[in-house]
């Protein structure tokens, strides 16, 4: 069974593996904007963008308000924070055991090639 947490991370590193949805967050982190002027910039028509833009809403990287018939998309402000931890925790673990090798390798005495 995943964990609920695991799955968030799931959507989000989904969200983030296409180059399309990466181009809408950096235009999205410039403020937010409507539907029209994030597809404006690429060759894809409006129902793929849309796709798009709803993977990066299930991926809790983008949250959506319509109103009138204009639906505009901004940032969660907290987007990255929990993937920042979690990316943080594994490269702590990374180092730690890097130094652990290392603390070894200095213990271990060098073989000489005769």
């Amino acid at each position: 069974m995943k964990n609920t947490s695991h799955t968030n991370f799931d959507r989000m590193f989904h969200a983030l593996s296409d180059p399309y949805r990466r181009a809408f967050i950096e235009q999205l982190a410039k403020g937010p904007a409507a539907v029209k002027e994030l597809a404006a910039p690429i060759d894809v028509q409006l129902p793929a963008v849309l796709k798009h833009l709803r993977v990066l809403e299930e991926g809790g990287i983008v949250i959506s308000e319509k109103v009138g018939r204009v639906r505009t998309y901004r940032m969660r402000p907290d987007a990255f924070r929990a993937m920042g931890s979690w990316i943080e925790q594994r490269q702590s673990e990374m180092n730690d055991a890097f130094d652990r090798l290392a603390i070894l390798m200095a213990q271990t005495p060098e073989k000489k090639d005769h």
